[in-house]
């Protein structure tokens, strides 16, 4: 069956999903997006994501031309369309067809597109040995440049941090904001536990509020455990007993190195293997 896209109000055939060269979301990266899990047939912490995608477009000054309720009836449609019962969504608003100059207010109308596939982020071995990462040279954007709150379809930040990452032989990369405190992987939040409290950057130190975060936070604080969001440093990576990542795409995924430091006893800890656990109960239950 070919993969049914949603484009702009009604589904077409994947092959037919195309966009303007003159959309500004091509030409600039000027748009949203938001990346959604689908478990058991449901569509995972939709309205959370939903109110996310409003407020980065509210910060852009983009309006989306459909209510949150609306496009949530489009994903929904989307899903059913392409009989998924677990996957991922990829939803995306452009800035909408324009000049070839910078001004966003000649772009006539916005551009929704809605894609439900499948997607495995990184092998199944990474998950159940758990994962090698590095330092990245290239520092998180600036707050006061690109909020981090803001989920847009500019990500040359990342991609220049998940280049040197490859590079260097891993698929994962810490980012550091201009002050040196940890900010977030490539497109991952980071965690990391100490004497059995949990870690996890502040969002003003340059990090997504992610979705997965939240909802891993939650669990810890229900399973007992002390959760703080302070600023982190490259020693505080070093030194952790156990370090796992987080988000829509990776879910829950341990780290066992990183520099070249192993962290623990060189396997998923015994915490990040429980709130891993724990996440798949809650998104399946």
């Amino acid at each position: 069956m070919a993969l049914k896209i949603w484009l702009d109000g009604k589904l077409v055939d994947k092959k037919d999903a195309t966009v303007s060269v003159f959309d500004h979301g091509l030409l600039y990266g000027d748009g949203v997006f938001e990346g959604i899990r689908i478990y058991s047939g449901k569509v995972f912490m939709q309205k959370e994501h939903l109110l996310r995608l409003w407020e980065s477009a509210k910060a852009l000054r983009l309006e989306i031309p459909i209510s949150i309720e609306e496009m949530g009836e489009a994903i929904d449609e989307t899903v059913k369309a392409n009989n998924l019962t677990n996957g991922y969504i990829r939803l995306i608003v452009t800035r909408g067809t324009g000049t070839l100059g910078l001004n966003p207010f000649t772009c006539a109308k916005p551009s929704i597109i809605i894609i439900a596939d499948n997607i495995k982020l990184y092998p199944q071995e990474l998950y159940d040995n758990g994962m090698k990462i590095i330092s990245s040279s290239i520092v998180r954007n600036h707050p006061l440049s690109l909020p981090p709150q803001i989920k847009s379809l500019n990500y040359l930040n990342n991609i220049l941090a998940k280049i040197e990452a490859i590079d260097a032989g891993v698929l994962e990369a810490v980012m550091f904001n201009h002050e040196g405190f940890v900010a977030e992987a490539t497109g991952d939040n980071i965690f990391i536990i100490k004497n059995e409290i949990i870690y996890t950057p502040p969002v003003q130190s340059g990090s997504l509020q992610g979705i997965t975060r939240d909802a891993v936070m939650k669990i810890a604080k229900k399973e007992g455990f002390k959760v703080i969001e302070q600023n982190l440093t490259r020693f505080d990576l070093y030194t952790a007993d156990e370090f796992f990542l987080t988000g829509t795409a990776a879910e829950v995924i341990g780290i066992t190195e990183i520099d070249g430091r192993v962290i623990g006893n060189a396997k998923p800890g015994r915490i990040t293997k429980l709130l891993k656990d724990k996440f798949f109960e809650f998104a399946n239950g």
